[in-house]
């Protein structure tokens, strides 16, 4: 299908990828934004209702920059620690207008968590803000990681501003370029850390041209209008809650809306509904709570609704239809492509898979033993990270090898180039020789008991190599249900765990994904605790 064909279908223009816009630096393409669609134009609307134009964006940004920047030099990563909203994306501005790099800290991920990414990206100085702490309760955290690095606090630079800070904001706001430092736009941007759903998060240096062509990628795949109004609950620690969440509005010229939470649902469809919000970033676990929180209407202002970051459920997709008649798009993204790769778009959705590569990109698939029709999933744009800074060598950014990033999802594509995920190849369980996706085994739990978390993984077992292991809130989960589904619906039986575990809550991340090491000492330690108890 062309990209003739999908306006055609959807009655919508797209607009060609064009890489020379992202040739530029992340702030140098907010400045020409705030050019483009005037200073006073609201680009955020912030937690607390309080609007920012781009000229407020701009002025904060120059002047708490260059009070940031003492004590630092250019190339220097800067650690910040915020929430969704109006002054992460400030301190993000402020900290790449001079030439430092912003390193977004999970502060979901504990002390342990962080302390490790501060080694990792070279981080000596965080920014964080007394409220949040104050609120988030995070005290403890503090304390724990100021050993390892300087904690700022933005009430105090702000109150602190020198004549100087504001004479830089002021020129700034005349002449942005003769003040803002003006670094290649193949050099690094920002650091962001990978879920670690699996295993230690690694930083993920991404350049400026990364990122905005990322952004030109999107805006190529996906039609936005002036009087789009975009919400975003997401985390700016987290790549989509970054760059689509957050930069993508701001150089598009598309008032934003920040939330500082994605676990506040029956606050998020209120203010969905007073704000009369048009596009919706969120994922499969949050969504799927909007629209159980919400009345019929709440949601009706929204003509887009992108889900990312975890496979979407037919039964998130179903209950959206049914109560609100609102069609969601899967998309896919990982970190290291800063991080769109695929979406279904308007006119152009095929249910069951992510839809197609954004331009741009180029994909290739690797054969995975025991897998037939699909493979390995490596891409390569310009949008694929500078590289990896892993934990054993800090600050050192390893480049993929020749352009190449290997996602580790095994998937399928069709002829018409719409991409199927079919897991992650460390998601898939040995079981006398087969393989077999834990994916396809939550998803069997999920059609059965839908108003319930579950996930799936796979323990070493001596007689059949590995068995696998369901763990759910539903304490009337019976595995016999999960036999005669499969049965109903061709699947293999290899596919039915053959232990079940209840628990009060499934593990997850900051990011709504399930946070799989957690998951896998839940089962290690039931299996410890059962064989003790049988001797």
């Amino acid at each position: 299908m062309t990209l003739a064909t999908i306006a055609a279908a959807s009655g919508e223009e797209i607009v060609p990828f064009d890489i020379s816009r992202a040739e530029r630096t992340v702030f140098g393409a907010f400045a020409r934004a705030r050019a483009d669609f005037g200073g006073d134009k609201v680009a955020i609307i912030d937690g607390d209702e309080r609007k920012m134009t781009y000229d407020d964006i701009l002025k904060a940004a120059l002047a708490l920059g260059h009070a940031l920047k003492k004590g630092t030099r250019p190339g220097d990563t800067v650690g910040i620690m915020l929430p969704t909203g109006a002054a992460a994306v400030i301190a993000f501005l402020g900290v790449s207008a001079y030439g430092r790099i912003p390193a977004m800290l999970n502060f979901t991920s504990g002390s342990a968590g962080i302390k490790s990414a501060l080694r990792t990206a070279q981080v000596k100085r965080v920014v964080t803000a007394h409220r949040f702490v104050e609120l988030g309760k995070l005290e403890g955290l503090i304390a724990e990681i100021e050993p390892n690095a300087d904690i700022l606090y933005l009430e105090d630079v702000r109150e602190n501003l020198s004549i100087t800070d504001k004479a830089f904001a002021g020129v700034g706001m005349l002449l942005p370029w003769l003040v803002a430092s003006r670094p290649p736009h193949d050099a690094p941007a920002v650091i962001l850390f990978t879920s670690g759903t699996e295993g230690e998060p690694k930083g993920v240096a991404l350049s400026h041209l990364n990122i905005l062509s990322n952004i030109e990628q999107v805006r190529s795949h996906i039609v936005f209008y002036p009087t789009d109004v975009l919400f975003n609950p997401l985390p700016t620690f987290h790549c989509f809650g970054l760059t689509v969440g957050a930069l993508v509005p701001l150089v598009l010229g598309i008032t934003a809306v920040f939330h500082p939470t994605p676990l506040q649902p029956h606050e998020i469809v209120r203010r969905i509904r007073n704000t009369k919000a048009t596009i919706l970033l969120s994922t499969d676990t949050f969504i799927s709570q909007y629209a159980r929180a919400g009345d019929e209407g709440d949601l009706q202002s929204l003509r887009l609704s992108v889900c990312g970051a975890e496979r979407l459920r037919d039964e998130t997709r179903a209950l959206l239809r049914k109560k609100y008649s609102i069609d969601l798009l899967e998309g896919y993204g990982v970190t290291e492509a800063a991080p769109v790769v695929a979406a279904n778009q308007p006119g152009a959705s095929r249910s069951g898979t992510v839809g197609r590569l954004v331009q741009g990109m180029t994909a290739r698939l690797e054969p995975v033993e025991g897998i037939p029709n699909a493979g390995r999933l490596y891409v390569k744009g310009p949008n694929v990270m500078l590289g990896y800074i892993k934990p054993d060598a800090p600050g050192v950014i390893v480049p993929p090898e020749g352009g190449w990033h290997d996602t580790g999802d095994v998937v399928s594509i069709d002829e018409d180039g719409f991409i199927a995920i079919k897991g992650r190849l460390k998601r898939f369980a040995k079981i006398g020789g087969e393989s077999v996706s834990l994916a396809v085994v939550e998803s069997i739990a999920s059609a059965l008991w839908p108003d319930h978390s579950h996930a799936a993984v796979a323990i070493p077992d001596g007689r059949k190599g590995e068995v696998i292991v369901l763990v759910t809130t539903n304490s009337e989960a019976k595995r016999h249900d999960l036999v005669g589904w499969a049965h109903n619906h061709g699947v293999t039986e290899l596919a039915v765990p053959r232990k079940i575990l209840v628990t009060d809550a499934v593990p997850v991340l900051g990011t709504g994904k399930t946070n799989y090491v957690e998951v896998q000492k839940l089962v290690v330690r039931d299996v410890e605790v059962s064989q003790a108890a049988a001797q």
